[in-house]
């Protein structure tokens, strides 16, 4: 089994890290989450969906960019397991 998992976006639409530009982002990179920790939010149609975590690990890294469009299956975020 390998160490490291990626989440996934079940949607399409635009990935945010924060919930607006003037707060801070949902978790950074090295940062422990446990299940159903928000990672991030997914925009489609003006209507935002979170994106929990769903298992506990350290983020290893973002494999999107902020603001940047996302497609279903997506891969979105590296996790290490715990």
């Amino acid at each position: 089994m390998s160490d490291t998992h990626t989440l996934k976006t079940s949607i399409p639409g635009i990935f945010y890290r924060r919930p607006s530009p003037s707060e801070p982002v949902y978790v950074e990179v090295g940062q422990e989450v446990a299940t159903g920790d928000i990672v991030g939010l997914v925009e489609i149609m003006k209507s935002f969906h979170s994106v929990p975590s769903d298992l506990a690990g350290t983020v290893v890294r973002f494999l999107v960019e902020d603001g940047a469009e996302v497609s279903p299956g997506q891969d979105i975020v590296e996790l290490a397991r715990s």
